[in-house]
């Protein structure tokens, strides 16, 4: 296929992801789910498929199983559900393989694929080249003699709801008013249905899909409309204890308090670090996040005794860290938090019943508990002529350090290249917006002289 190359050319942080048509064409779709049976297991492989609610999904989701059948796998379609069900179907059925066909957060016109192995992990980096390499040997499948073979795969959403309701059997939601905003995605069944089954009374916005309404206004990404609903409700003297807002496919959540507050992945993540402790069912007494976590979360876990790992962004970063130190809990900003205890995956359904059973040990409704002091943050990008010479800007950091002298105790700096774009990102955290700002406004004229 002329269209791949080289090794990683489609594959990139999370799976491949992009224009469902100009991208995810059949014949490409139908040529990686070949390569990935081939690469995982070849013949007789156990296979799932499940997706989110875009108009696409069922289109790829036939191409990619009707390349794998070819290879010689027996693929079972499980239909809508999040992300985070791939580790436990794997762990329910033993499959071999679970793609998931999702862009997540990106609008409906996009699509994407992503494969969890029979670990009930992603993919590494070396196995995803070697699909692409197989992707580019192309040719017809050699020596397969079992014919694979397609079909739905019934109860799997009963099957995640069951391993939730496990996970959480301690949990009593009885007398919760809860509000959810499932943006018209993967969890509009699934994230109802489990907060009654223990208890709760739960509303639902942005819980009718339409192929090309999900993420759009709605979700983790535009919080202004449950924001308005939380507040609205607390006016008229009839609040929520909670609303959570997830993402298109349900491995991240934000919630929402009474008076429209957001509270990001830090928050929710210190919330749970510090109950988990409590209940002595925190692993190392150790939390693990990213370099982008706020200072505020850091002094929040000193002060209680737990211990704080900090990795690059992205989630296999730190899913990788909690591995290494054989930790539970990690997560990032965005609401991507993975609770061990349950999958080894981001979770947004389990993270908002996690961020529930701290509230109702602590006996308060989201706005009542306070798990950290949030400092202000201030993020401003410089555009550079190149951005990996920012690493060797002696000026430049010996200034960052004179700032982060002067910040010593109260907040922080980061400046780091993108990853992606001709910019330098920097940030700021400090106990006022201003002082915050003022930092990002220096450092930024600097970065900008030096190497604009």
């Amino acid at each position: 296929m002329s269209e791949i190359t080289s090794a990683r050319k489609l594959f990139g942080t999370d799976g491949i992801r992009g224009d469902a048509d100009a991208l995810l064409t059949d014949e490409l779709v139908e040529s990686l789910g070949r390569a990935a049976v081939e690469v995982l297991g070849g013949e007789r492989t156990r296979m799932a498929i499940l997706r989110d609610t875009r108009a696409s999904g069922e289109r790829i989701e036939t191409a990619l199983a009707r390349g794998a059948a070819g290879a010689g796998a027996d693929v079972k379609l499980a239909g809508v559900l999040p992300t985070p069900a791939a580790p436990v179907l794997i762990a329910q059925y033993g499959f071999d393989l679970v793609a998931v066909v999702s862009a997540s957060h990106n609008p409906y016109a996009d699509n994407g694929i992503k494969f969890f192995g029979r670990d009930g992990l992603k993919l590494s980096d070396v196995t995803e080249a070697e699909i692409e390499a197989r992707m580019v040997a192309g040719g017809p499948v050699d020596g397969v003699d079992h014919h694979g073979s397609t079909a739905e795969l019934l109860g799997a959403e009963d099957d995640y709801l069951r391993a939730l309701q496990e996970r959480f059997a301690g949990l009593d939601l009885s007398g919760a008013r809860i509000l959810l905003d499932t943006a018209n995605g993967a969890t509009y069944r699934a994230a109802p249905a489990i907060m009654r089954r223990l208890g709760a009374d739960v509303d639902v916005v942005f819980d009718l899909p339409d192929g090309v309404n999900i993420n759009a206004g709605c979700g983790s990404t535009h919080l202004a409309a449950i924001g308005e609903r939380m507040r609205a409700a607390a006016a008229a003297g009839n609040s929520y204890d909670a609303g959570f807002a997830f993402d298109g496919d349900g491995d991240r959540v934000l919630a929402v308090d009474r008076d429209g507050r957001v509270h990001d992945g830090d928050e929710l993540l210190a919330l749970a670090a510090l109950h988990l402790r409590e209940q002595g069912r925190l692993p190392g007494d150790g939390v693990v996040v990213t370099v982008m976590s706020n200072y505020g979360f850091h002094r929040a876990m000193e002060d209680a005794g737990v211990n704080v790992a900090v990795t690059p962004v992205g989630d296999r970063y730190v899913l990788a860290e909690m591995l290494e130190r054989d930790w539970a809990l990690g997560g990032e900003q965005s609401g991507h938090v993975i609770d061990r205890g349950f999958v080894p995956s981001g979770d947004g359904t389990a993270t908002a019943l996690l961020t529930l059973e701290a509230l109702r040990a602590r006996g308060g409704a989201l706005h009542d508990v306070q798990a950290m002091e949030k400092l202000p943050q201030t993020l401003v990008n410089v555009r550079v002529a190149d951005r990996g010479a920012i690493e060797g800007a002696a000026t430049v950091w010996a200034e960052i350090e004179r700032e982060q002298a002067a910040l010593e105790g109260r907040g922080r700096i980061l400046v780091r290249p993108s990853g992606t774009e001709p910019l330098v990102r920097v940030m700021a955290e400090a106990p006022t917006s201003e002082e915050a700002e003022d930092v990002c406004e220096r450092l930024a004229a600097l970065i900008e002289r030096e190497l604009g």
